[in-house]
């Protein structure tokens, strides 16, 4: 059975990358649109063949034949109709050649109608049946390994296509376009296609394509991902096209593109590619940002500590730190953030965590490469900070930068150096930082490594060997109150609970009510952990819209942003920072365990200041 056996299971497993346009780049390299571009595999075929070899290169992992029009009512219209079996054999073979073994060749067939032709009488269905699973017919007789049909506005007709093709045994992609907000031609709202093609035995996958630019197909995904249990695949235009010197151009940016692809992975798309306007440079970016996240990689399975070892007895949470103690028994908990620094030496921020344990703070949160940055070891800072400092450290650990036998070297190494509070975290991908080329690891995420130090702490390594003493390390992990999905974020929360985690510190928060409606939906698992609000002291109106629109996972409310952006002053500008940090905490004291203050700019008179302290 050969790699590509089966797209479907294989888009379950994990996002797949498609092309982009085909029509697109066929008329930027020359080619008049009153020519039939499917025509083109037998006419002009070592063209159709570099474009297939380009979307390859850019790291397509499906790309579609040019047979978008190919079917015998389209090519009627050009004297082609009894060609409909050549052309989409040459379609599937020049893909072929691009893809090689391992990239799927997906068969584009496209609607027979036009979206402004009336509904389909009983005569038209007929002949649109013959017509697709003539086309189908020869798509799948020449190996193509999934049938797209894509760029539909009328549903009756897409299930009709969906029915001619599926007694040739290829996997079936149905896809909708629609328009902003999110309504085809005809009327049908995005939520009543998906609904329909949920149910269509027919139908194998789901899609929205065309139609819409990525801000606009963003809004529809999130209209109607939880309607349908199929694999989705987005395909959205690069944007709007405007008209330039008679030329219809799509403007958008490989950049703008690529920011809404990672939004369509982390609602939940299982195939993200593009339709019109999009090129295999918009595909490269793409593609390199979706490999990099953390959620795209299949993690090393790391198998649950057993209940219990007879021959070491595990040390419980309350006795690993002072940090927990205090939390666990029920009293609130006060953190500071502070940055490693770029370079050595440290005395600088020595200076600053004597200030914040003269104040009265339980322990420093030491970050490890937020925003993919490269700074001084988190590891090293922390031992240097509670060896000099003498207060102690929240080692945070991100699973981007090292591979298995290193986190767990990492995790063995800080406990016997006397470190005993970690924050597991999964890390923001490389691309997000300054060294976009670096290639991230993440052999297990933040859960996986969970179940890992909670294998140590009973005296067992990730492959099952024995330990000669149980770690005794007290785990943390993060948590996004006002994630996109906030479903998934729940059930990764409590999958992080049962793998161990005995405290949880949140992105910082800006919203206190979908913390409180976080809260109100963690505590349904039957075993409550402590969650430890982190906090941000915004010090400028700019400062806000980077925390808005940059940082992963953070959120910040227009009436937050319109109370920064009215400050004219830099003193007025961090005094109001300040005091929106501590009306936040005001209205959480009850709800949790403490809070994480970061300092901003590394000023850590600014958290104490938040703190009360």
């Amino acid at each position: 059975m050969s790699a590509r056996a089966n797209i479907i299971e294989r888009m379950r497993e994990g996002p797949v990358l498609f092309d982009g346009a085909m029509g697109t780049v066929i008329y930027d390299r020359g080619v008049f649109i009153n020519t039939c571009y499917d025509e083109l595999n037998l006419t002009n075929s070592q063209l159709i063949h570099r474009i297939h070899e380009d979307y390859v290169a850019a790291g397509a992992q499906v790309i579609e034949t040019n047979t978008f029009g190919a079917n015998a009512i389209k090519l009627r219209s050009f004297g082609l109709a009894e060609q409909v079996e050549q052309i989409n054999r040459a379609g599937v073979r020049l893909a072929r050649q691009a893809a090689g073994p391992s990239v799927y060749v997906a068969g584009s067939v496209g609607p027979c109608t036009e979206p402004n032709q009336l509904i389909l009488d009983d005569q038209a269905a007929m002949e649109v049946e013959s017509a697709v699973g003539r086309q189908v017919s020869a798509l799948a007789d020449e190996g193509a390994d999934l049938v797209i049909l894509e760029t539909f506005w009328d549903l009756r007709e897409l299930q009709i296509a969906a029915r001619a093709a599926r007694p040739w045994g290829l996997p079936v992609l149905a896809s909708v376009a629609a328009e902003a907000p999110g309504r085809t031609v005809k009327g049908l709202s995005v939520e009543q296609a998906f609904e329909a093609l949920e149910r269509d035995d027919n139908v194998d996958a789901v899609g929205l394509n065309c139609g819409m630019g990525p801000a606009d197909m963003f809004e529809a995904l999130r209209r109607v991902i939880h309607l349908t249990h199929k694999p989705v695949v987005v395909m959205p235009n690069s944007g709007l096209p405007r008209t330039v010197g008679g030329r219809r151009l799509y403007l958008s940016n490989p950049e703008y593109f690529t920011e809404y692809a990672k939004r369509f992975v982390a609602l939940g798309a299982r195939g993200i590619g593009g339709c019109c306007g999009t090129t295999p440079e918009h595909i490269r970016m793409a593609g390199r940002a979706i490999r990099s996240l953390p959620g795209v990689h299949k993690h090393v399975e790391i198998p649950p500590a057993p209940a219990r070892r007879p021959s070491a007895e595990a040390i419980p949470p309350a006795q690993r730190s002072s940090l927990a103690a205090k939390m666990l028994s029920g009293r609130k908990v006060a953190m500071v953030e502070v940055l490693p620094p770029r370079s050595g030496p440290l005395d600088k921020m020595i200076q600053k965590c004597l200030r914040c344990r003269q104040a009265g703070v339980d322990a420093i949160n030491v970050p490890d490469g937020p925003r993919a940055s490269a700074r001084i070891s988190p590891m090293i800072t922390a031992l240097i900070i509670e060896r000099q400092a003498g207060v102690e450290t929240v080692l945070h650990y991100c699973c981007r930068d090292r591979n298995l036998i290193g986190m767990q070297s990492d995790l063995l190494g800080a406990y016997a150096a006397g470190l005993r509070n970690i924050l597991i975290i999964t890390g923001d991908p490389p691309k997000l930082g300054n060294y976009p080329d670096a290639t991230g690891v993440f052999d297990v995420d933040s859960i996986g490594l969970t179940r890992v130090a909670e294998g140590l702490n009973r005296g067992l390594d990730a492959g099952g060997n024995e330990l000669d003493t149980p770690t005794g390390l007290f785990i943390g992990v993060g948590v996004n109150p006002v994630a996109v999905d906030l479903d998934t974020e729940m059930q990764r929360f409590f999958r992080k609970i049962e793998a161990g985690a005995q405290y949880a510190i949140t992105q910082p928060v800006f919203n206190v009510e979908a913390l409180l409606h976080f809260l109100d939906r963690a505590g349904r698992h039957p075993r409550r952990i402590p969650v430890v609000a982190g906090i941000w002291p915004l010090i400028s109106y700019r400062n806000a819209e980077f925390m808005n629109n940059e940082v992963p996972g953070v959120c910040v409310p227009a009436d937050i942003l319109e109370r920064m952006r009215r400050c004219r002053t830099k003193q007025e500008s961090l005094a109001e920072g300040v005091a929106i940090a501590r009306d936040t905490i005001h209205r959480l004291a009850d709800h949790v365990a403490g809070f994480q203050v970061s300092a901003p700019l590394g000023d850590v008179d600014t958290a104490l200041a938040v703190l009360g302290m």
